[in-house]
């Protein structure tokens, strides 16, 4: 089993910044990527950045230019640093896993909350 475990959400003001970041624990064969998705109230939940152990990175269009997605392998930690934070960007914030190679299984934080205040 694979534990996934958020930290660094909180309330910031428009425009301010935060640093989210997740740490997979437990039984780790292979970890191929990790992410973060978010939810809002009424929303559908969505991807908000992806990145592989070899360093490929996707975004959602809402966030780039706004939102880095980092990690380190060696600690099977990802990280989100989000800037230019707004109202739209309110949301809990899910860690996500992909662990596996032969079979490939999906692993999600608790989530953290996200709150941007006007």
């Amino acid at each position: 089993q694979v534990q996934l475990v958020e930290s660094g959400g909180g309330l910031v003001q428009a425009g301010g910044s935060l640093r989210l970041a997740c740490t997979a624990s437990g039984s780790i064969f292979r970890v191929n990527a990790m992410g973060w998705y978010r939810q809002a109230p009424g929303r559908q939940r969505e991807m908000v950045a992806t990145i592989t152990t070899g360093g490929s990175t996707n975004y959602a269009d809402s966030v780039k230019g706004r939102f880095t997605i980092s990690s380190d392998n060696a600690k099977n930690t990802v990280y989100l640093q989000m800037n230019s934070l707004n109202s739209e960007d309110t949301a809990v914030y899910y860690c996500n896993a992909e662990v596996g190679r032969l079979v490939i299984s999906d692993y999600w934080g608790q989530g953290t909350q996200v709150t941007v205040s006007s």
